[in-house]
């Protein structure tokens, strides 16, 4: 049993490290958020299916429960379009520290879903988090679409991840993946036909580099992470799984710096500023979990 908890914790770090690569796969890929993020989702949809098919997995559901899926799709679907455009209006540095105020909006969101009060330290990690994105946003001004794309890929992404935890209570990782991977493609696919170029013959002229790292995006970093979450929560508590999961700007930013060194110098104010969001979203972590603890003993 040991054993099984220490292979689960590796397997989650593992998981953590991959979702901080998907930064610098969005930095390696040439092309434009809105095909980059369809490309994700087609592929990982149909590896999802494959998975579905082979694995004999029951995705019905009543048609109420797809229509919250298919919009939980279209918010992931924006969440990663606006992420991958935050990368490339400025660097994998800023997208990742906006990402980390994900936590400040969790705590906004959770208490409207889950219909509890708002706690008193949630106001005031949510007011140090402003101050960390006011520190980096005076010195990276120039970076500001990339700040403004990522604050709100960050909004999205607590959105979808409160929503999400909603789902669990009545359907599998993988059906909810399937549906969401679904509606995300069909959300993208209409904006591409209505305010894009369209799908020509242009459009699926990639380098073989890219294909590559859109297939790794798409089969390691969506597919296999989402559905490989929810079997490490089934050792590890789900606080741990959140928890860790707050490395992954830590991580991804490390090795932005190893692999991109010139596009991501920052300024000192930024890594002040940074340090500020991400110590909050521990201790914020740190203080829920103390709370559930609490909570279970009384």
């Amino acid at each position: 049993m040991l054993n099984d908890k220490i292979k689960s914790y590796l397997h989650l770090h593992f998981l953590v490290f991959i979702a901080g690569f998907t930064a610098i796969l969005g930095e390696l890929i040439t092309i434009p958020a809105v095909p980059l993020v369809w490309f994700r989702m087609l592929i990982a949809t149909i590896l999802v299916f494959i998975y579905i098919k082979v694995s004999k997995t029951d995705i019905s559901i009543s048609p109420k429960a797809v229509v919250k899926l298919f919009i939980a799709g279209f918010i992931i679907a924006l969440h990663w379009i606006t992420f991958f455009g935050s990368i490339d209006v400025s660097n994998v540095s800023i997208a990742l520290a906006m990402f980390s105020t994900g936590a400040f909006f969790a705590s906004i969101i959770e208490p409207i879903v889950f219909k509890r009060k708002i706690i008193w330290y949630e106001i005031i990690f949510g007011i140090l988090v402003v101050v960390g994105i006011f520190i980096i946003t005076q010195s990276e001004l120039k970076y500001l679409k990339g700040i403004i794309l990522g604050i709100s890929s960050a909004f999205l992404s607590s959105l979808f991840a409160v929503l999400n935890a909603k789902f669990l209570e009545r359907h599998t990782a993988t059906t909810i993946s399937f549906y969401e991977f679904i509606s995300g493609v069909a959300f993208i696919t209409l904006f591409i036909l209505l305010f894009y170029d369209g799908f020509s013959l242009e459009f699926f002229q990639l380098s073989m580099s890219d294909y590559g790292y859109l297939f790794i995006l798409a089969s390691i970093c969506t597919a296999y992470a989402f559905i490989a979450a929810v079997y490490v929560m089934k050792v590890i508590s789900p606080f741990t799984v959140i928890l860790s999961y707050n490395l992954e700007p830590v991580y991804g930013i490390i090795l932005a710096i190893i692999l991109f060194p010139e596009k991501e110098k920052m300024s000192a104010n930024f890594y002040y500023g940074a340090a500020i969001i991400l110590i909050t979203v521990m201790l914020n972590g740190l203080l829920k979990n103390k709370r559930l603890l609490k909570r279970k003993g009384s």
